[in-house]
């Protein structure tokens, strides 16, 4: 990486090389594993086996809008509209192998983790039966009690000893445990630079626009665990820090006009972002002044733990939002509404997400007795294009708007 290369450039620099470097490697014969986003890693990085996220690649192809062409391929399988976006589109691409979005090459390996959904089994299964190649999975139990459970932890952490023993049959060689410490340091420490960067947004006005967030999370799914990923959320940590210093907001100046926007209300976006209009959500926020500062999404990535400890590695792998029970979920949105001075919160109910979209009222209901703050609800998908309407985002950020001067008001 070039020495004056800003973390914007750097981002890009590294998603073309990921994509780049997965098909040099099949390419040269050594195994490609195809990953659920918040997955070990480690494990995968200790071996040498390189590791692609379908989820990743299947916004990307989402944020380039060709999403329908595979949606379509899927359903006239047979695959149900009802199906995670994501599977639809991962389930085509197996068959298509060619996107703008960059291609991944098919998989030797399938290392799925439930942490996230139950979806994600199934998806996988079925992936791994078509191509006839190994499936290690990861059952993490959801968390029904307010706190992850030892036997919980315990039962994780046999699953990843199991995992270790059943890569050394698949590759033939011993699993190098100082390697192995080593891809833990790195990826505690790009797990704490990307939440530092993400906790600049308490800052007001906040240096960093939310919808960054979204753009820098694809390197924090699949760089966790390299030096590069590390890197790239240190110096974007640093220049949004000297952002703030300077009391900078997240919006440089019209071009037309000279005038910067204006950072009137801050909101929490609670949800999958629409992929494939980005574009449209972000500016019609921005038209009324709204900046998306933080949403639930960064805490999934601060997977911190010690070098070596497999029970603080097993516990962290089962303490993802989405895997977490509905009173620590309240608590979560409570603690970040105070935390990062919001105004209001976007919950994006989600048609893939199915889990999270089913708990979303009773979170809304909760969180605004607690702490007053008004908060909308609008449809849509992170991929499918069909089910998202931008008249009925725009008048829902109105209302939203109003809820918000209202209360201020008071």
């Amino acid at each position: 990486m070039e020495a004056n290369m800003t973390s914007k450039e750097m981002l890009n620099s590294l998603l073309a090389a990921h994509y780049e470097n997965a098909e040099k490697a099949h390419e040269e014969g050594k195994l490609v594993a195809w990953c659920t986003s918040i997955s070990p890693q480690e494990l995968l990085e200790t071996m040498g086996i390189y590791a692609v996220y379908p989820e990743n690649h299947a916004a990307a192809i989402g944020a380039r809008k060709q999403a329908p062409d595979f949606i379509n391929y899927s359903e006239s399988n047979g695959y149900s509209v009802d199906l995670c976006s994501y599977a639809r589109v991962n389930l085509a691409y197996m068959d298509i192998l060619q996107s703008e979005a960059g291609n991944i090459p098919k998989p030797d390996l399938i290392w799925c983790c439930s942490n996230i959904c139950n979806t994600v089994l199934k998806w996988y299964e079925d992936i791994a039966k078509e191509l006839d190649i190994p499936m290690i999975v990861f059952d993490t139990p959801f968390n029904h009690s307010y706190e992850v459970t030892d036997q919980n932890v315990q039962y994780i952490k046999g699953q990843l000893l199991e995992a270790i023993d059943k890569l050394e049959e698949i590759t033939g060689k011993k699993f190098d445990y100082d390697k192995f410490h080593e891809i833990m340091d790195i990826s505690r420490e790009t797990s704490i630079w990307w939440k530092k960067a993400s906790l600049t947004a308490r800052a007001k006005p906040s240096p960093l626009d939310g919808f960054e967030l979204f753009n820098y999370m694809a390197t924090i799914v699949c760089m966790r665990g390299t030096k590069e990923g590390r890197d790239l959320y240190k110096l974007w940590y640093e220049e949004l820090t000297e952002k703030a210093e300077k009391g900078l907001g997240p919006w440089k100046a019209n071009k037309e006009t000279g005038i910067i926007p204006e950072e009137k209300y801050r909101v929490m976006w609670d949800g999958i972002a629409c992929w494939p209009y980005l574009g449209v959500t972000y500016k019609t926020l921005k038209k009324y002044g709204i900046n998306m500062v933080t949403s639930t999404y960064p805490d999934s990535w601060y997977i911190v733990y010690e070098t070596g400890d497999l029970d603080g590695m097993a516990k962290c792998y089962s303490s993802n939002y989405v895997n977490r029970s509905l009173d620590f979920g309240i608590n979560n949105v409570v603690n970040i509404v105070n935390d990062f001075s919001l105004d209001g919160i976007v919950f994006h109910s989600n048609r893939s997400c199915k889990l999270m979209d089913f708990r979303q009222f009773e979170v809304q209901r909760q969180v605004e007795a607690r702490t007053g703050v008004p908060s909308i609800i609008f449809d849509g998908d992170q991929t499918d294009p069909r089910a998202f309407n931008e008249a009925q985002f725009e008048t829902r950020v109105q209302a939203l708007v109003e809820m918000m001067e209202a209360r201020k008001g008071k």
